[in-house]
């Protein structure tokens, strides 16, 4: 639905042509002000958005007596839209303008994402001159929760023309502004938003990005984080450890080609697991290394040495024959059997001895023990 006027009371004309948001959306409230039963939607929080000036929400009271010390009211717009004003037509009474002014006065008005009430969803805070109870305000911004919210908080002193005792509040209307299609701004709601903007929402005026997706920078989101920087407004720094030097993913931190020796997982920032190494800690230690961990996670050398009977920098390789032990600088008696050569680990003669020798590394005469 377009509207082709829509007047700030304050004087401003707001722009043509902007969609209703919040016409018959779904709307809750603080509390309800009991009513007979067989009139139960009397003063329901879909009131508000039927479009209906004779039918109003109404809460029970804030402030004065009432164990009551605030009142909210919200629409659920059912997604995110660029938002461009809010509209609120309050309760009037005939010859009681200026006490429905003070009810409402102080009032505020929430946009966000999640239905959150804080600073950063704040789009406008009543105050100090009262309320128009025909009331409209700019709110460019994006969201798909709108809320008002009131208190009247005991023990604190108000202006003096705020109302003080129970004040009930009537909204008879809400009226949201924006752009009903999405990823679009402008007058008519149709230039296209920059491709890069977060949640495809932008500036409903200037079609500026309020938020760049991850990946992205600056005003209309069109520069890729760059220099090892990644995600939301650049700030996380990738890894380091992308195979090749190469740059993570500005978008996503990974590694998109693999990881260097070493690391593994999505961003490659873990290191292999002990006992493995090389790119993406595919490869085993060979087992025989000798300290721990067992091999360097990048290269697969056995930094610390082998255990005895190995050699190389992998330790893959057995001691040349005719050695054995660590470092293999140990030779063999020279007294085993099967061509002489003993085991590569302790140099024992695994076949036995030849004759006249004994013991597992076939050293002693068996003469000498004889004469002994």
């Amino acid at each position: 639905m377009h509207h082709d006027c829509l007047i700030l009371l304050t004087g401003v004309v707001l722009a043509l042509g902007y969609d209703d948001l919040s016409k018959n959306k779904f709307a809750t409230q603080s509390t309800t002000v009991a009513t007979p039963s067989n009139d139960a939607n009397r003063y329901v929080a879909s009131n508000a958005v039927d479009r209906n000036i004779t039918t109003c929400m109404r809460t029970e009271g804030i402030g004065g007596t009432s164990p009551n010390e605030i009142v909210w009211w919200k629409v659920d717009l059912g997604g995110l839209y660029n938002i461009y004003s809010v509209n609120i037509l309050f309760k009037n009474y005939d010859g009681y303008e200026r006490r429905q002014q003070g009810r409402f006065a102080g009032f505020s008005i929430y946009v966000s994402s999640n239905g959150a009430r804080d600073n950063s969803s704040l789009c406008y805070k009543d105050g100090p001159k009262l309320p128009a109870l025909h009331f409209t305000t700019p709110c460019i911004t994006y969201g798909r929760y709108v809320v008002f919210y009131n208190e009247r908080l005991h023990g604190i002193t108000y202006p003096d023309e705020y109302v003080v005792y129970p004040v009930y509040t009537e909204l008879c209307e809400v009226t949201v502004h924006g752009c009903q299609a999405s990823g679009v701004y402008g007058d008519s709601c149709t230039e296209p938003c920059p491709p890069n903007c977060r949640d495809n929402v932008c500036h409903i005026q200037r079609g500026t990005c309020f938020e760049c997706a991850p990946g992205w920078i600056d005003t209309t989101c069109n520069t890729k984080c760059v220099g090892g920087w990644y995600g939301v407004d650049c700030k996380q720094e990738c890894s380091g450890h992308c195979r090749n030097n190469a740059v993570c993913n500005h978008v996503t931190g990974q590694c998109d080609r693999g990881c260097a020796a070493g690391w593994r997982g999505a961003l490659c920032n873990k290191v292999c697991h002990d006992g493995t190494y090389g790119y993406n800690c595919v490869h085993n230690c060979s087992g025989n290394c000798l300290n721990d961990p067992p091999c360097n996670r990048q290269t697969g050398h056995c930094e610390g040495g082998c255990k005895p009977g190995y050699n190389n920098v992998f330790c893959t390789e057995h001691c040349t024959s005719g050695y054995y032990g660590y470092r293999c600088d140990k030779a063999c008696s020279g007294h085993c059997l099967n061509n002489l050569i003993c085991d590569h680990i302790d140099g024992t003669c695994s076949d036995g001895c030849q004759n006249g020798y004994i013991g597992n590394n076939c050293i002693a005469s068996k003469f000498f023990f004889l004469l002994v």
